[in-house]
């Protein structure tokens, strides 16, 4: 019986299995190798996809905050070109330093500095005649944007009196004023009065 279990390949007391044969192992077989192969292309592919989905979303995410920026500087620059007429437009005999140097705060470049240049002699010439001019704005758009500039386009009523003066009929301004993106603000950097 000993001779019995040496040949069956057991031992007394312990049993030892011997592995199968590797033709009979179902890793090696041909459709084992198939899955595998086919489950690293899929592999492959959804990690292509995945990063093709990330790309998509991030050309995206740039559209989106651009035309959101590009949107907030429309808002800015037409916000500007309204404030800047409304200044340009309301200016108090009393208060004349005050608003002057509120139309220079929102200006730049050669409009502000030929206003700055002129400044002293119009406060002067406001204070004798004591002239007073309220202006409201009636109607704003934006006419062009190029980059850090904008034209706006304005239309205001101004009414105005002066000492010795008959109050007169409030009249309708046009103006084209010209608006430059400085830092976080746009700033007035030319007016035209349109007929």
């Amino acid at each position: 019986m000993a001779d019995d279990d040496a040949t069956n390949g057991m031992s007394t007391g312990t049993a030892t299995l011997t592995p199968p044969a590797p033709a009979d192992r179902k890793e090696d077989t041909p459709q084992h190798r198939r899955r595998l192969h086919r489950n690293g292309v899929l592999f492959l592919l959804g990690i292509i996809v995945a990063m093709a989905l990330a790309v998509v979303c991030a050309l995206t995410w740039n559209d989106v905050r651009a035309d959101a920026r590009s949107s907030a500087d429309r808002e800015m620059f037409l916000q500007a070109g309204r404030q800047g007429a409304l200044n340009l437009t309301t200016i108090r005999w009393d208060n004349v330093d005050s608003d002057v140097q509120r139309i220079l705060d929102g200006s730049t470049g050669a409009f502000h500095d030929d206003f700055a240049s002129r400044a002293e002699s119009f406060n002067v010439l406001v204070k004798q005649a004591q002239s007073t001019s309220e202006g409201t704005i009636t109607e704003a758009g934006l006419e062009t944007v190029t980059g850090d500039m904008a034209t706006v386009l304005v239309a205001a009523t101004v009414k105005t009196s002066n000492t010795g003066a008959a109050e007169q009929d409030p009249r309708a301004w046009r103006m084209k004023v010209t608006v430059q993106k400085d830092g976080d603000r746009a700033l007035v950097s030319n007016v035209e009065f349109v007929p």
